[in-house]
């Protein structure tokens, strides 16, 4: 089972292995085609109705498979509004002299007589209300006596949930491709799941496509709009906790708060005017702060702690009791990991550890990632959070998902990459889900160090990879 979300970043991420659209998409059609001869008592008519995207060029493909049958094609843009490998399928059946029509506006819609009908209208790119022409068409479909196969979901039916927002197709026949969908569950039609040929990759591997599923921004956005972050460090260390901060305004947060104790406040703001930072009475956290703390939790969109912290007694109870009291997301890293054991709390968890601090968990520490993939799956299911475990390939389960992250070198040692790391995963934790930001975070995070080894070669700083970050998260950098 597959939601359309995670299935966009397995197409994206298909592409970045070699495998274009434009493969995607002809696999898809024969798929299509393949349903239709199956159905097909031999000279049956078939109507095409493609819409612009994906979809629809994966509807155009099944026309090329199917010549010979009587097939009329009904493009429902305009041809010039095609991009990709959609466009290009197009220009195909055109210099074919295949039987094509192109549908403005509803008035064009024709009365379907064919014996079969291939929906290929919107797909999984359902977005907001349903517009003209494709309305009517989808009235068109459900009025005729045809055979209705739809390409990947009924046009109008979240892929997702399966709701009808206002009208959708009424299917007989689907063909999905690459797994299932959730909305397909409860469909009253028959379901075909068609292999097109995405490597099992493009789904275990963290990838450009992960990254992009989180990209997105309203014009209209106001200033905390895309998170608030607390950042709970510092004390023994001061740079720690700044650099996290950092690292998660540079990865897209709006306002970050650093609580830190009196010790160690000066001198993490001193590393930026960019950072808020809300002094603690002394020179180390302890139980003392959680009244004070408790205000700044709970105006928070994610909480971060750990970093710089230090690992005395009364520190760690602190830290307890603090992700005790969270009902978000906390992040934890460092040494707030040796509290996790000992929380109960309402706040989805991710938990940041390298090889040490997972093995002093009480889990084996594993050989390979490969050995990885289980056993962080099982630490992830023991500890009811989503566990990051950092190396040369990170591994990030949440106990239902596990993903491998294979960026990052060798220059990433150095110290503070950690702390980084933290702040970028609680930044993308303010739109994603726990899994997302845990995968999405390692992957920025060490495209950043690659780029940082790139440019200076081994012995760039931890402060050089937050400076990268903008330039690998973005998707026109990625």
């Amino acid at each position: 089972m597959i939601t359309s979300r995670r299935m966009a970043a397995v197409d994206r991420n298909a592409a970045a292995l070699g495998l274009p659209t434009r493969v995607l998409m002809e696999a898809a059609g024969g798929g299509i085609a393949r349903m239709i001869d199956a159905l097909s008592s031999g000279g049956d008519s078939i109507a095409i109705l493609a819409g612009g995207g994906d979809n629809g060029g994966d509807a155009l493909v099944s026309a090329r498979y199917l010549s010979e049958h009587p097939v009329d094609t009904y493009l429902l843009t305009d041809p010039g509004n095609l991009d990709g490998a959609t466009a290009e399928n197009w220009d195909t059946l055109v210099v074919a002299d295949a039987a094509l029509q192109v549908i403005s506006d509803s008035s064009g819609i024709p009365s379907i007589d064919a014996d079969i009908v291939v929906d290929g209208l919107i797909g999984t790119g359902l977005r907001g209300r349903i517009r003209e022409p494709i309305c009517s068409a989808i009235e068109a479909i459900n009025t005729s006596n045809s055979t209705v196969v739809s390409v990947d979901v009924p046009s109008g039916v979240d892929p997702d949930s399966g709701a009808v927002a206002d009208i959708a197709v009424t299917a007989d026949h689907v063909v999905t491709f690459h797994d299932m969908k959730p909305g397909l569950v409860d469909l009253d039609a028959e379901v075909t799941v068609v292999d097109i040929g995405i490597p099992t990759a493009a789904e275990r591997f963290v990838g450009p496509g992960d990254r992009l599923v989180l990209d997105g921004r309203d014009a209209e956005a106001h200033k905390g709009d895309h998170g608030r972050i607390l950042v709970i460090g510092g004390g023994p260390y001061t740079g720690a906790p700044a650099l996290t901060g950092l690292a998660a305004l540079r990865a897209g947060a709006d306002l970050v708060t650093v609580a830190t104790p009196t010790s160690a406040a000066n001198a993490v703001a001193g590393y930026s005017p960019d950072l808020v930072v809300r002094p603690l009475d002394g020179g180390q956290l302890t139980p003392a702060h959680i009244d004070l703390l408790a205000v700044a939790i709970d105006r928070a969109d994610v909480v971060a702690i750990g970093p710089g912290l230090g690992d005395a007694p009364e520190t760690i109870e602190a830290a307890t009791l603090a992700i005790d009291i969270a009902e978000e997301t906390v992040v934890v890293d460092a040494d707030a990991i040796e509290a996790v054991a000992g929380v109960s709390t309402d706040a989805e968890l991710i938990v940041t550890p390298h090889a040490g601090e997972f093995e002093s968990m009480g889990f084996e520490r594993p050989t390979d990632w490969r050995a990885a993939e289980t056993i962080v799956r099982d630490a992830a299911l023991d500890l009811e959070a989503t566990v990051v475990l950092k190396g040369r390939f990170d591994v990030i389960s949440d106990g239902e998902r596990t993903a491998v992250n294979r960026t990052g070198n060798p220059g990433m040692t150095v110290g503070g990459t950690g702390d980084v790391l933290t702040g970028v995963v609680g930044a993308l934790a303010v739109s994603g889900t726990p899994i997302e930001a845990g995968a999405v975070g390692t992957w920025v995070t060490g495209r950043a160090g690659d780029r940082c080894l790139r440019e200076f070669g081994v012995g760039f700083l931890a402060s050089d990879v937050i400076e990268a970050i903008p330039m690998v998260g973005s998707p026109i950098n990625r």
